[in-house]
């Protein structure tokens, strides 16, 4: 099963739709620029119901990433917080990982993304361990990654922005590649980042 062929339900701009309907145009804007925020949130099964792991701290980080790229998502927080509750309840799952993700449209390309639709969507999906569950109980092996974490004030890091992403997908490529199961970025003091 793919990401995207599977049975469920995403939040689309306030609405929510059937799974392999959750779709974006070949030229939404965030493609092609990584312009986007997200948000990774764990949801857990509890003996009073589903609980959503902080969830007033991980949509405020949402919306703080947003305004660090001037992206002025078109719901407020409360809305965004329902909307994940809502996710969760639509797709029955007790235990959970949340996608919140906020991307810029596909009315002009360009460098400039003023002009272009924000949309906002939040998947929810079973997904456990993040190195399985093996990964768990024996351990992992990790490389200390040749690439650096960007400094702060290179790209403003604090965000949690798509296209930053890119250099922790070729630090993991470069320790899987190596035999390693992730890597270890350090920042550009040399610190674990």
């Amino acid at each position: 099963m793919t990401m995207s062929d599977r049975d469920g339900k995403i939040w689309k701009d306030g609405q929510m739709v059937e799974w392999r309907d959750a779709t974006v145009h070949v030229l939404t804007h965030t493609l092609h620029y990584g312009m986007g925020v997200f948000e990774g949130v764990r949801a857990y099964k509890t003996p009073d119901g589903t609980a959503i792991f902080r969830l007033r701290e991980h949509t405020q980080r949402l919306f703080n990433s947003a305004k660090i790229f001037q992206m002025n998502i078109p719901f407020d927080m409360e809305t965004i917080m329902q909307a994940q509750r809502d996710v969760v309840r639509a797709n029955q799952l007790e235990s959970c990982y949340l996608r919140p993700l906020v991307w810029i449209g596909s009315e002009k390309m360009g460098v400039s993304a003023k002009g272009n639709t924000i949309h906002v969507a939040i998947a929810a999906w079973p997904w456990g361990a993040y190195l399985g569950e093996d990964g768990l109980a024996k351990g992992i092996r990790v490389k200390t990654s040749s690439f650096t974490r960007h400094h702060v004030n290179v790209s403003l890091v604090r965000a949690k922005a798509c296209g930053y992403y890119i250099n922790s997908i070729l630090a993991n490529q470069e320790a899987t590649t190596d035999g390693y199961d992730e890597a270890l970025l350090l920042d550009t003091e040399g610190y674990v980042s």
